[in-house]
């Protein structure tokens, strides 16, 4: 929220969710303004209402949970009962959330939110995310007399990470879902929300490339293992939900033809493997230079500091020229917090 506010972002555009916000997370936003925080929980109901200072109205909306499993791993599929996120439509927590913050002055209900799960390449779950939302919606006008102006839908929109793979086509989403709302809404005799999407990793996972160096190459048995610079340290998610990229050598022509390695880090983990079995020149060798498309969207915000190696930095480049935005963590910034040493 400091982040966004200080670089320029205007607050009141600003949706703030989380599934455990702090006491200081709630006075920071409120203190900045932000336009619309998102209910995750009935504890959070009254903490924040004793927040908001008089007269001042929050804006709020309500995260809920349709009951939709979609997503590419269990790991990410966050529209099914069961999981942290949000509050259930079908056993009425989200109902009785409502209801308590109806009964909050301080508090100002806008809206709807969901987001079902991560790397979702079929509109089907949105449509019925959709059509569940309006259920829901209808039975707040009936029981409460009121209609909520805005829905969110959030994201989870697919990319492709290794060629082949399949996307969320963005037109067709927008078009069927403006559909289903306007349709169901009009047999509901509501409103037409609002409607509010987060693409997130649509739109920053494609705009990244990892750079990693070749350490070492190995062949044992049948295997080929090519050590990089790097690992799980700064991407942690094959370890954690198998995620499959397509490495490349980028620094010189092969003069060998593929054959398939596994692509590992140099982390003290027999897990910490960025990609298996993948095609790379048979010449590859210490010194090598390894491109991984679509890093944009998590590899520095998993990143981590094991093993003390340090997380990468980032370089920008637009028509042939480079500039860093983020320079290389070192050892000394590791050590600043140490002061008990």
């Amino acid at each position: 929220l400091e982040l966004a506010v200080t670089t320029g972002f205007p607050p009141e555009r600003i949706v703030m969710h989380g599934n455990a916000k702090s006491p200081e997370d709630l006075t920071t936003a409120l203190r900045l303004g932000v336009g619309r925080i998102v209910i995750d929980s009935t504890s959070e109901i009254a903490r924040l209402a004793a927040l908001v200072p008089a007269p001042a109205r929050q804006q709020i909306m309500v995260r809920v949970v349709p009951g939709i499993t979609a997503g590419g791993h269990a790991a990410v599929r966050t529209g099914t009962d069961g999981q942290k996120f949000g509050l259930s439509i079908a056993d009425g927590s989200a109902q009785h959330a409502i209801d308590k913050i109806l009964g909050q002055p301080r508090l100002n209900l806008v809206g709807l939110h969901c987001h079902i799960g991560s790397q979702i390449a079929t509109v089907k779950p949105y449509v019925v995310a959709v059509r569940r939302l309006i259920g829901l919606m209808t039975r707040i006008r009936d029981q409460h007399g009121i209609t909520l102006p805005q829905l969110d839908l959030g994201g989870g929109h697919a990319v492709a990470y290794r060629p082949g793979e399949d996307t969320l086509d963005i037109a067709a989403l927008s078009l069927r879902i403006r559909a289903e709302l306007t349709d169901g809404c009009t047999r509901a005799g509501l409103p037409v929300p609002r409607l509010t999407l987060e693409p997130g990793r649509a739109l920053i996972g494609p705009a990244a490339v990892a750079l990693y160096r070749v350490l070492a190459v190995k062949r044992t048995g049948d295997r080929t293992f090519v050590a990089v610079d790097g690992g799980m340290s700064d991407n942690p998610r094959p370890a954690l939900y198998g995620v499959r990229y397509a490495p490349r050598l980028i620094s010189r022509r092969p003069a060998a033809p593929d054959r398939p390695v596994t692509v590992v880090g140099r982390h003290c983990e027999a897990g910490d493997i960025l990609a298996d079995g993948v095609p790379l020149p048979g010449d590859i060798h210490p010194g090598d230079l390894l491109a991984v498309p679509v890093a944009g969207a998590y590899h520095l915000a998993m990143a981590s500091a094991y093993n003390l190696v340090g997380r990468p930095p980032v370089v920008a480049v637009t028509d042939g020229r480079a500039r860093v935005l983020v320079r290389r963590e070192s050892l000394a910034d590791m050590s600043l917090r140490d002061i008990g040493l």
